[in-house]
């Protein structure tokens, strides 16, 4: 019972983004330590009571590995490898097979931009997050980053940052530019401790500045707490990335109080432009209301809008699940 639990809880979080997943993935986010063996008999097991479905994969052709995907938990299965899902719906497969060829596509490019982006003063580290860090990306697809500037110093690497992804509108390639989290080396421990954050973290790609990464990384060992496998998870990007004349220069000469105050000049002014967008109402191009946390430490989209609501859809989704499958008295 405790296993079929901890299998149910990755199935039903995975399935509210209609994404099967294989035994390793599931074994890989499960919440406590099991033998490969032990699971698959389990799901078997599940297979034949009808609880869960193995879904087709025989149309998978596999290409190359892109850069820098070594890092990423959900690697391209093999050939034949099945997918395991809530649902008997054989487009589900269909539409994750498409989506990870896109994201092999995807992240080719998110590698290069991100070591361009790291050349950007006082940037320490930059991971690669979204949809796309777990492997997947639609055709309306954004590249997202996460990013971990030097203390006192994120809202001068931020505005200078959006400056350039600015110039890339004329260009239409501004959704391969989303950097919309933020956090400096005084903030590194993630505030929100739960099942979407934790998945967030063990999913999290490294891609530049191995520094400011890997002592992120440990900084948020308590998503070890939902993920036993997280402390196995790559921490460091592949490759140094060598800094720029124009950052060397810029960090020298913004290092005293003068870069103090264009620190808090910058926070002021973005805090200010976020405020006017969420009175009135503006969304984004997916529809989603436009709201931002900024504070000294950090600027991340706000917790209360998508966050939550998939936390609210996933706490629905598992208890409707754990009295179908028999779990209710077990999950107590």
């Amino acid at each position: 019972m405790p296993m079929r639990l901890s299998i149910l809880k990755v199935l039903a979080y995975f399935d509210l983004f209609d994404y099967p997943v294989t035994a390793d993935e599931i074994l890989f986010f499960l919440d406590k330590e099991a033998p490969a063996i032990d699971l698959q008999t389990e799901l078997d097991t599940l297979t034949r009571e009808g609880l869960l479905f193995q879904l087709d994969t025989t149309q998978l052709n596999t290409p190359d590995a892109p850069e820098a995907a070594h890092t990423n938990p959900h690697a391209n299965p093999q050939t034949n490898t099945p997918f395991y899902s809530l649902r008997n719906d054989p487009a589900l497969t269909t539409r994750r097979l498409r989506g990870n060829r896109h994201a092999d596509d995807l992240l080719k490019i998110a590698a290069r931009i991100s070591r361009q982006l790291y050349r950007f003063p006082y940037v320490r580290g930059i991971g690669i997050s979204g949809s796309l860090s777990k492997h997947f990306a639609d055709e309306s697809a954004d590249i997202d980053y996460f990013i971990i500037t030097r203390r006192n110093r994120l809202w001068i690497a931020r505005t200078l940052m959006h400056g350039f992804k600015k110039l890339n509108y004329l260009r239409n390639r501004q959704n391969w530019y989303c950097m919309n989290y933020y956090v400096d080396e005084e903030a590194l421990e993630i505030k929100e401790k739960n099942i979407f954050t934790a998945t967030e973290m063990i999913t999290l790609l490294p891609a530049s500045g191995n520094g400011g990464l890997v002592k992120f990384f440990d900084a948020n060992n308590w998503t070890s707490r939902y993920f036993p496998q997280y402390n196995n998870r790559t921490k460091a990007a592949e490759g140094p990335v060598p800094s720029s004349i124009v950052k060397n220069f810029l960090e020298k000469i913004l290092d005293g109080r003068w870069g103090d105050r264009l620190d808090d000049l910058f926070q002021r002014w973005t805090t200010q432009r976020w405020q006017k967008k969420e009175q009135r109402g503006d969304r984004n191009k997916k529809g989603n209301r436009m709201a931002l946390q900024n504070e000294k430490h950090f600027s991340r989209p706000n917790p209360e809008n998508f966050q939550q609501k998939v936390l609210d859809r996933y706490a629905r989704r598992l208890h409707e699940l754990e009295h179908s499958w028999g779990l209710i008295e077990a999950s107590v």
